[in-house]
């Protein structure tokens, strides 16, 4: 079988790829995730809605984020601003999804091929993709969590920013967008702090599978030179 080291640069590219949306996508999907948080947060109390308004209010803006026709939240009322920012909102969702899906796609394709004897991705300095996926991942997301547990109120500000440039649709009115008022900053924080642990345990992961790997190539490798 021939090994490619272009192919396994693209291989540790589509790997970390996929861990990061694939981490992304968790509080997005997860919707239990985000109604574990109404009780803690007293989102009851300080709103006044029942525990149904507040799952509805949620549930109907996801459902619009994640590709339904009509924007609603619930009892709530919103603006037009508002509704622009969600609509912003549903174009990354959709980008991570549709992304997860081609790398979880190409994976498999690549993993097809290796089977069947075509190519396989070659080790880079001893360590295979899934290593450097992992640890190249692990690196910067690890610095990047860090630098944001020191201010996250200026994090999230750096995060809205960068993926919305030039717009301030995300500064929402409590009165005229109520949907502000069941998403505290406290879950959005807790959203990332998912995140964060999940590409910490994947890279994790990535790295001890490959470890794991490389000590069954060496002794394969010692037990071949002993014939």
């Amino acid at each position: 079988m021939k090994s490619s080291k272009p192919l396994a640069v693209v291989t540790a590219l589509i790997i970390a790829l996929a861990l990061l949306t694939g981490a992304v996508a968790a509080p997005i999907l997860c919707r239990p995730f985000y109604y574990a948080h109404i009780g803690p947060l007293h989102l009851e109390e300080q709103t006044g809605l029942t525990q149904e308004e507040i799952k509805t209010a949620f549930n109907e803006m996801l459902d619009y984020c994640l590709g339904g026709e009509e924007f609603s939240t619930g009892v709530l009322q919103w603006s037009e601003s508002g509704k622009s920012h969600f609509t912003d909102v549903r174009g990354l969702f959709q980008l991570d999804l549709n992304v997860l899906a081609c790398c979880l796609g190409l994976l498999a394709a690549l993993a097809f091929l290796a089977r069947r004897g075509r190519q396989r991705p070659a080790c880079l300095l001893g360590r295979g993709p899934a290593f450097w996926a992992g640890a190249g991942l692990g690196a910067v997301f690890l610095t990047v969590g860090a630098l944001a547990t020191l201010d996250f109120d200026r994090a999230f500000v750096v995060f809205h920013a960068l993926f919305f440039p030039g717009k301030t649709n995300w500064l929402f009115d409590p009165k005229e967008d109520q949907i502000i008022n069941i998403l505290p900053q406290e879950f959005f924080r807790n959203c990332a702090i998912l995140i964060l642990a999940i590409l910490v345990v994947g890279c994790a992961a990535l790295v001890a599978f490959d470890l794991t790997r490389g000590r069954s190539r060496e002794e394969l490798h010692s037990k071949l030179q002993k014939f």
